[in-house]
């Protein structure tokens, strides 16, 4: 898994976009070329469909897939094309900075620090005026200070949730997952959706009962 300390090269090192290209269109042909790399950062998650893990590509569609239809259960009234931005700009750091399981102590250890060094590297790829929107994107989504980035990572809590379940179980069974640390999950998706929240808590309240999730001290 490339990391921001490794400096991998640019998959366009390997094959040089033609030297007559406008300087602007290259530069994001090179980002678009480099976010390739997104689609080969495994998540801890497990897919519904089939037996493997989903990737953050694949994660990030799903989310935008989320704030599309589930918009309407929104605490504050969103706009869904900004918040589908913020989904779709989110995880792109982990190109070079790696996914951290939640669940994984370890994992989360130094998580911000990767993802700033990250950012720095990936967004400057791009234009100027564009590095600054996304940079602002990935920022907003961070901080969750508007009602868009606090119902997105509200989804961003739900849609793994919602595959464990489909698991029966999947990384609720990791040796760092208990009652307190998935309701602390459910938490997040309560911040941005007091309803969908409240589905949530019935999947840990049913995942609890038939053993798919530790209680505290279990």
């Amino acid at each position: 898994m490339p990391t921001s300390s490794e400096e991998p090269r640019l998959l366009t090192d390997d094959s040089p976009l033609p030297l007559d290209l406008d300087e602007r269109v290259g530069e994001q042909l090179t980002f678009i070329a480099e976010a390739d790399r997104l689609k080969t950062v495994l998540r801890a998650s497990p897919l519904a469909a089939v037996d493997r893990r989903e990737n953050d590509a694949e994660h990030s569609w799903h989310l935008a897939l989320m704030v599309m239809l589930l918009a309407e259960y929104a605490d504050e009234p969103i706009d869904v094309g900004h918040a589908m931005q913020l989904v779709v700009v989110h995880d792109l750091v982990e190109i070079y900075a790696g996914d951290s399981p939640v669940f994984d102590a370890a994992a989360v250890v130094g998580q911000r620090e990767r993802e700033e060094a990250a950012a720095e590297r990936l967004f400057p790829l791009l234009p100027e005026d564009q590095a600054a929107r996304v940079r602002a994107l990935w920022d907003e989504f961070e901080e969750g200070r508007t009602p868009e980035a606090r119902f997105c990572k509200a989804m961003d809590r739900l849609e793994p949730m919602l595959l464990n379940w489909l698991n029966q179980g999947g990384t609720w069974q990791m040796p760092g997952a208990t009652e307190s640390t998935v309701r602390a999950r459910e938490a997040g998706v309560v911040a941005g959706s007091t309803s969908l929240g409240a589905v949530t808590g019935r999947l840990v309240e049913e995942g609890l009962r038939r053993g798919w999730i530790r209680p505290d001290g279990g």
